[in-house]
């Protein structure tokens, strides 16, 4: 009896010291990343990935002090990247045109359209242009980035419900074949679900999408959601708030619906797709899982993987090597694909 016991003892606590190191887990910066970003890769974590808001009330407070923070950084922003914003409406859905003070001549017919990152739940209205700001600058291109509904007031499907309104009303304007739409995070995944829902609609996909480590799985499915655990210093785990996120959205559907996981979508036809992760990164798998399908399917799919960085890092510092690369080979995979 002693012996069962104390063997119980050790599993238990085998178990709960593996879930301390998780918890703890810190490696050595990594001396393959730019000056510039390695304050981000060995920085603390984000302060809010484990709030666990509960009412409606604590989610919109939730989130309205975590966008007043970007809101607050934008203006800098705009004037670095030398570009102006404009709300705007496209059918019911509101949105915002930016547009750069110099357009590149093979640009001036092209459009992109952005979806914002957040799981689902953050960076509603202004916040959420900041990766569009810095794609219309540094690409020289027109960029529409769409302020679509979320929860706690509209779950799924009212953010892919705006997504096809306001692709609908884009493509009264521009030809499918100047269109290019991107996103990180949720907002890659929301590019993926447009172009499940638009093909089953019978809507003209665009020229080309670029997807930055992609929400795919809403599940915890997937390796890196385990192995990065406490190693992505920005998502942190699924079980923080993310998690949370996850449900709040989908309501009452099954989060492996492709709308709101479309690594379980049929991607045959989907138009070429770049694809971005980090070696850090808490959805590296969901990335290379959709990645890996695509390809499968016939699609042409690249695969671009930043050393040493966690859940969308590439984009959190404006001067580094590693974001100036990531619109580089954005704008390069659009300007080989989109006409002109």
């Amino acid at each position: 009896m002693k012996k069962s016991l104390l063997i119980i003892l050790i599993i238990f606590w085998g178990t709960w010291v593996s879930a301390q190191d998780i918890a703890v887990r810190n490696f050595p910066a990594p001396e393959t990343v730019s000056p510039e970003i390695q304050p981000l890769v060995t920085g603390k974590r984000m302060p809010f990935w484990n709030d666990h808001p509960k009412t409606a009330e604590q989610w919109k407070s939730w989130v309205n002090q975590i966008a007043q923070v970007t809101i607050e950084q934008l203006p800098h922003l705009r004037n670095q990247m030398q570009v102006e914003v404009e709300p705007a409406q496209f059918a019911s859905v509101k949105g915002f045109i930016i547009t750069p003070n110099h357009l590149l001549p093979e640009n001036r017919s092209r459009i992109l359209i952005h979806f914002h990152g957040g799981g689902y739940v953050l960076n509603p209205g202004e916040a959420g242009t900041d990766e569009a700001i810095m794609m219309a600058g540094f690409g020289q291109i027109k960029v529409i980035s769409i302020d679509y509904r979320m929860p706690p007031d509209f779950p799924f499907p009212a953010a892919i419900d705006d997504a096809v309104t306001a692709y609908r009303e884009i493509l009264k304007t521009y030809p499918p074949e100047k269109i290019g739409v991107f996103g990180t995070s949720t907002g890659g995944g929301m590019t993926l679900a447009l172009m499940l829902r638009a093909k089953a609609e019978g809507l003209p996909l665009p020229a080309a999408i670029v997807v930055g480590t992609p929400w795919t799985d809403m599940t915890k499915t997937g390796d890196s959601y385990f192995t990065h655990e406490g190693i992505d210093n920005v998502l942190v785990s699924y079980d923080g708030w993310l998690g949370d996120a996850a449900k709040l959205y989908a309501n009452t559907y099954d989060l492996k619906n492709p709308l709101l996981s479309p690594v379980y979508g049929d991607v045959q036809g989907l138009p070429p797709t770049l694809l971005i992760t980090g070696t850090r990164d808490l959805f590296l798998s969901n990335t290379v899982r959709m990645h890996l399908k695509l390809r499968e399917a016939g699609v042409t799919a690249d695969l671009l993987v930043f050393e040493g960085v966690s859940h969308a890092q590439y984009l959190m510092a404006v001067d580094s090597p590693e974001t100036k690369q990531y619109f580089k080979q954005s704008n390069q995979f659009f300007k080989q694909y989109l006409a002109n």
